[in-house]
């Protein structure tokens, strides 16, 4: 990525000092209720893993190449899909994404084999890999200033998508077998049309992204080397954030199950209530960051969460749940900030910024998957958790993140 010696940012330490127009929330609503629909798909995989592992006789390192290779082909689209549309907008390409996403979920409900469900598995994640940068710059656009609400408003719909999937997995998908999962491509048909109404929104507005970007008075100003370093650092807290929820969304199942000896639809309830915490977080990292400066907000939200994560291997059923949830509300609010964060380092490259670090938190998640699935094959998945406790120590590095500094 190349980056000039001098560049202007909104205020990644706290708002946007530009004069705020109306936020378009009917499109912020829409775009969230979309981000839910195509999460809710998405985590459907992960949630029917034991289905899946029971049917094909899968191991775990086999369960964690599945979700390797869905998160690796959204990680690799991502970024290229959010620089070619920061110079040629696609406002249609969502809803051809989405297509993509129908058509995965359509093959993993009737594939025969284990390397079909690879094949299904990555034109769904294809299908993310384009919705995510699109849907992240439109919700920017249509944030009126407001940068973090607005990243947090579309974050919520895709937490409370993921925290949804498993428990309807837990009740129609895991009694009926593999075959009913073609029941959920009406919600990605439901997409498809309402991200077509988006896309018609978004071509109307397309001549206002290819206006140059102009310093506004308060306006933040970073040199190249403070914005390599920020982005660097805010890489580590994603890969700190998403291989340590690889953890939990890929195998808190089965760590729940083996530990505790509860059912699989007990194990999945308990899964969704992680998700939900998720979700819920999510929404208050933007609008906080907003206020006090996103800076705090990440440092608070990745190592904030340590001491309960170091708790959790230690505690029964019920300090479990507990915790997760805990560990899920203070976790989720960094991701929003994150993002803000380094979208105003780098004014004028929103797509490629929010493909980068969508990408990078897809490829973080589906590494984290497949290295914790070899790992648990070999130590055990109770092992696997003590380990995976430290990783919120990264949170260390946000000490380095630049402070505010008034441009000249």
């Amino acid at each position: 990525m190349s980056i000039p010696a001098e560049v202007i940012a909104g205020s990644p330490d706290g708002s946007s000092s530009n004069a705020a127009v109306a936020t378009a929330f009917p499109i912020l609503a829409t775009l969230s209720f979309c981000h839910l629909l195509n999460d809710m798909i998405q985590s459907l995989l992960p949630a029917i893993y034991p289905l899946l592992k029971s049917s094909f006789a899968l191991d775990f390192g086999q369960v964690g190449l599945i979700t390797l290779t869905f998160q690796c082909t959204a990680s690799l689209l991502q970024p290229m899909i959010g620089m070619l549309t920061d110079r040629h907008p696609r406002p249609y390409s969502l809803a051809i994404g989405m297509t993509s996403t129908l058509l995965g979920l359509l093959l993993l409900s009737r594939a025969p084999s284990f390397p079909v469900l690879l094949v299904a598995a990555a034109m769904i994640g294809t299908g993310s890999a384009v919705f995510h940068p699109e849907s992240s710059r439109i919700a920017r656009l249509a944030s009126g200033g407001r940068h973090g609400l607005a990243q947090s408003l579309f974050q919520v719909g895709g937490n409370v998508g993921s925290a949804t999937g498993p428990l309807l997995a837990a009740f129609i998908i895991m009694p009926r077998g593999q075959s009913s999962i073609a029941w959920f491509a009406l919600a990605a048909m439901i997409a498809i049309v309402l991200l077509g109404r988006i896309g018609h929104w978004y071509r109307l507005r397309i001549p206002n992204l290819r206006q140059p970007v102009a310093r506004a008075p308060g306006d933040v100003v970073y040199t190249r080397r403070q914005v390599v370093l920020a982005i660097g650092v805010l890489g580590m807290l994603i890969f700190s954030k998403y291989f340590y929820l690889a953890s939990l969304s890929s195998y808190y199942t089965f760590y729940l199950i083996h530990k505790f000896g509860i059912s699989v639809q007990s194990a999945q309830l308990h899964l969704f209530i992680f998700l939900a915490a998720v979700a819920a977080g999510t929404i208050i990292g933007g609008p906080v960051g907003d206020r006090i400066g996103r800076r705090y907000v990440i440092w608070a939200s990745i190592l904030g969460v340590l001491p309960f994560t170091l708790l959790l291997p230690h505690a029964n059923l019920l300090w479990t749940t507990l915790l997760t949830i805990v560990i899920g509300l203070v976790l989720a609010s960094a991701f929003a900030a994150i993002l803000v964060f380094a979208q105003e380092l780098v004014p004028g490259r929103t797509g490629m910024i929010s493909g980068l670090f969508f990408g990078f938190a897809f490829g973080m998640g589906g590494i984290g998957a497949a290295v914790l699935g070899q790992l648990a094959d070999h130590i055990g998945i109770e092992a696997v958790y003590r380990i995976c406790a430290w990783l919120p120590a990264i949170g260390l590095l946000a000490w380095f993140l630049p402070r505010r500094q008034r441009a000249s």
